[in-house]
């Protein structure tokens, strides 16, 4: 057997293991070498530092003077000083409303677009010229732009604003719409129009805007013009376009507030007055029946508006004559009295002011409307003005158009006279006066009348001077 050994003696005769052998501690000599060498490296940093941060900012400032220099060698990147500019273009007048797609914009005169040049340097904008033509392009704009009260964009803003056609349209602005402005500083734009209706963007609204082509013009900035804001309505809304100003062969319905097909249109047409001068006629000889006819679904604030429109028909210089065995009136197109012919004598607003005349007057006219098919026409632009004449002096200027003979003036006076109430002032012009006619007279039917061959009268109402 083997001998027993003693707890004592337990492994004294082999090495203990690596994990109990105690680390060897580094010499003294050793830590203050450590020592040194790191500050030796700390000192070598800060030197280092400021020679480091000289050389990053000389490299820096040799990249920025480089880009400073190319930005000033392109036009195209240079940062435009926001100062305005003296010299602007303008739209020479506003534009004919209302605007329809497919249609000719044209200006309130209906001629052509004309671009001017300006100089807003003084008080005043004052037209200028140019050294060299440029290029002028007119584009459409939001009816938005700009922003408030703003009267001064940059250019950038102008281009932002301008409106492209919707995706599968066609162009939005079809037509002649760049032009060359020559050194006078007019350029006429030819025929342009829109493609589509302004109802698709937020404002419902677009501007016509004018704005030199890039590239066409180097100098100082020229302004963008622009025109009001205005609705684009679809083509399809110009077959019930109303007509300003109004013609006399006009329907009817091209008046305001008067809708073609509309219950005020067809209660017209049912009383035969089918076009501007049927209304305007009956307008002046009874406004009652005309109130009467359209019904209390015409307000009044409606029916200003309507016969406001009416009256700016233009006229034109034809005139109708209405004529018996020795009387004559002479009437302008809407049935109103131009000049009045008794017994050779010529009366003028003061002899008709006498109201022994004046239902005499009153009743011809009446007479004069319900025949009015009958009457002579005859288209004189122009009548010198004359006094009171004599049968004879009548006969030799006039003797192609008026026929007078001697009748006793009783036989045309209305059988029941009564007091006109239209009072002193009304008038008749002495002569025939270019068109339009500016003077007619304005007079009023007597309470009941009637005419001596037994033809009814109307019920009483004021005449209208068209005015």
């Amino acid at each position: 057997m083997a001998a027993k050994r003693f707890f004592g003696e337990a492994g004294s005769d082999s090495d203990p293991p690596p994990e109990k052998r105690m680390r060897a501690r580094p010499s003294f000599a050793s830590v203050i070498g450590e020592v040194v060498m790191v500050n030796s490296l700390k000192n070598f940093c800060s030197g280092l530092e400021p020679m480091l941060r000289r050389v990053v900012n000389e490299e820096v400032e040799r990249s920025l003077v480089r880009c400073s220099r190319t930005l000033q060698r392109v036009p195209s990147l240079r940062i435009q000083a926001p100062e305005p500019s003296s010299l602007e273009l303008r739209f020479g007048k506003s534009l004919l409303l209302p605007i329809f797609t497919g249609s000719k914009i044209v200006d309130v005169d209906c001629s052509q677009l004309q671009i001017v040049l300006v100089d807003t340097t003084g008080d005043q904008a004052v037209p200028t010229t140019l050294s060299s033509p440029v290029k002028v392009e007119i584009v459409v704009l939001d009816g938005d732009f700009p922003s408030g009260d703003r009267t001064n964009w940059t250019s950038e803003e102008f281009d932002r604003s301008i409106v492209r056609e919707r995706q599968g349209k066609r162009p939005l602005l079809a037509g002649d719409g760049s032009v060359t402005m020559r050194n006078n500083g007019v350029a006429a734009i030819g025929e342009i129009e829109l493609t589509d209706n302004s109802s698709w963007i937020r404002s419902r609204k677009f501007k016509l805007g004018a704005r030199v082509s890039p590239g066409s013009h180097q100098g100082i900035r020229i302004r963008e013009a622009m025109t009001e804001a205005f609705v684009v309505k679809d083509h399809r809304g110009e077959l019930y376009k109303k007509h300003y100003p109004p013609q006399l062969g006009d329907e009817v319905w091209r008046l305001e507030k008067i809708g073609k097909e509309g219950a005020f249109h067809k209660k017209l047409a049912e009383e035969g007055i089918k076009t501007v001068q049927d209304f305007l006629k009956l307008s002046v000889v009874d406004p009652a029946k005309l109130r009467a006819i359209l019904g209390t679904g015409m307000s009044d604030k409606v029916w200003d508006a309507t016969i406001k429109h009416a009256r700016t028909c233009e006229k034109g210089n034809k005139h109708y004559i209405y004529q018996g065995p020795n009387f004559s009136i002479t009437l302008n197109p809407i049935c109103q009295v131009e000049r009045a012919v008794y017994n050779g004598q010529v009366y003028t607003h003061k002899d008709l002011s006498n109201s022994i005349i004046r239902p005499l007057i009153e009743t011809l006219v009446r007479q004069a409307y319900l025949n009015w098919s009958t009457l002579e026409e005859i288209e004189v632009p122009y009548y010198p003005e004359t006094a009171q004449l004599t049968l004879g002096e009548v006969e030799d200027q006039y003797s192609t158009h008026y026929h007078l003979a001697d009748k006793a003036y009783e036989e045309f006076q209305p059988n029941n006279h009564v007091q006109i109430g239209a009072g002193a002032d009304w008038q008749i012009t002495s002569a025939f006066v270019t068109t339009p006619f500016e003077n007619p007279i304005r007079y009023s039917i007597p309470e009941a009348s009637s005419s001596s061959d037994g033809n009814s009268l109307a019920p009483p109402r004021p005449f209208m001077d068209g005015r």
